[in-house]
């Protein structure tokens, strides 16, 4: 009962905090009727479990007077949130007015469904009270009246998941966005799961009127429908929450990226301070970007390569080719390694060497590699010739030098 009570209260905060974090885009989106619905969903979910908890259910109960009032705030609540989840269904399914109608069925047949449910419980009335609620529906269900009564509201949840299961199994081949695919999946995992919770509270009721004694299913009823109550609400929240995720991904990527290319950028930007747009600053401040890191990115990309034509004059091929020879390295200057080889032999060399033999030579001999057309495929590029330039520091700074000057 310590894990009942668990699922309980995470499904009480989730589902409340669901609706909270949707309620701003309500408030801005007035007219939007599928949001509408969905709030209704995360508010009822959340009211469902709250008013149903042991350390509250007697109270309220108390409050309003009524025994057991709580069962039927709580079933109420159910019934309402599996309308409100059709609304949300046909809305995003089907043409708007198309699913205008649809919507008005459902919400009609559920609101009807809703009503009798009431009056059936005040006509039932309350046949057994215990402290908490699992133990309250066994104790109640051994009643004929009440195990009708039961079973009607097991067949309005199973109908309305029946339904959700199969509209976001639709849905989901509909859906051109990973998310969206992801959440309805999750949906469709939870509604499944209330089914068995269904079943399985059938299975119940059906024990009492063949002696069979039922109870020991009790775990596995409120575990499914706590477990599948939670994943519907995670289903209907991901596509909003799980873009971000997307874009966090995104973000530590490029800036992972920018970080690599650092030393390889810094190296040319010594050489040539003109390639920067934005003076560079302190290494640990560098940390952290000016500017969106994708955009930094693009700009150290860009430095990068401006830096490399810049310098490509100041070696021929027959420098690069004695270099590469006396460090026993291939002789492919298009290759990462070569580029980052052309780099440290240039850098190499005094600054008015450089300057004079760029003066003297407007091209160069040595094949250029053409940037990629995909930006993705030109950071990894850079990347591996930044991993390179690396590799060739300190360790063989004299040896590069002595193959030029061979």
């Amino acid at each position: 009962m310590i894990i009942y009570t668990i699922l309980a209260w995470v499904c009480t905060g989730v589902g409340l905090a669901a609706f909270a974090y949707r309620l701003p885009d309500l408030l801005r989106r007035k007219h939007d009727i599928a949001l509408w619905a969905l709030c209704t969903y995360f508010l009822c979910s959340g009211i469902s479990f709250l008013v149903d908890l042991d350390q509250l259910r007697l109270h309220i109960s108390a409050f309003f007077g009524l025994p057991n009032i709580t069962s039927l705030i709580t079933q109420a609540a159910v019934v309402v949130l599996t309308a409100a989840q059709q609304v949300v269904l046909v809305y995003w399914s089907a043409p708007p007015e198309q699913a205008r109608r649809m919507a008005r069925r459902r919400v009609l047949l559920f609101g009807a469904a809703l009503g009798v449910l009431v009056i059936a419980s005040f006509v039932v009335g309350p046949v057994a009270q215990s402290e908490t609620a699992t133990s309250t529906i066994l104790l109640s269900i051994q009643h004929r009246g009440y195990a009708l009564y039961m079973s009607f509201y097991l067949l309005i949840c199973a109908v309305g998941q029946f339904e959700t299961v199969r509209l976001s199994l639709r849905f989901t081949t509909m859906a051109n966005r990973q998310w969206l695919k992801v959440g309805m999946r999750t949906v469709t995992v939870g509604a499944s799961l209330i089914l068995v919770y269904c079943v399985t509270r059938g299975i119940q009721i059906a024990g009492t009127r063949f002696d069979y004694d039922a109870a020991a299913l009790d775990p596995v009823q409120w575990t499914c429908g706590s477990v599948g109550a939670l994943l519907q609400i995670a289903g209907w929240t991901i596509p909003s929450w799980g873009i971000r995720i997307t874009r966090t991904r995104g973000w530590l990527r490029s800036y992972r990226s920018y970080q690599r290319l650092r030393p390889l950028w810094w190296a040319l930007y010594q050489a040539s301070p003109d390639i920067a747009l934005d003076p560079p600053r302190s290494r640990a401040r560098d940390l952290v970007p000016r500017r969106d890191p994708h955009y930094s990115l693009y700009r150290r990309v860009i430095e990068i390569r401006d830096g490399q034509l810049i310098l490509r004059t100041s070696l021929s091929l027959a420098d690069f080719t004695r270099v590469a020879r006396s460090l026993d390295l291939p002789e492919d200057p298009t290759s990462p390694l070569g580029e980052a080889l052309q780099v440290r032999a240039v850098l190499g060399r005094p600054p008015e060497e450089r300057a004079e033999r760029a003066e003297r030579t407007e091209t160069s001999d040595i094949p250029a590699r053409p940037p990629y057309d995909d930006f993705r495929d030109e950071v990894e590029w850079l990347t591996r010739v930044a991993s390179s330039f690396a590799s060739l520091g300190q360790v063989r700074a004299g040896r590069i030098d002595a193959g030029l000057l061979s």
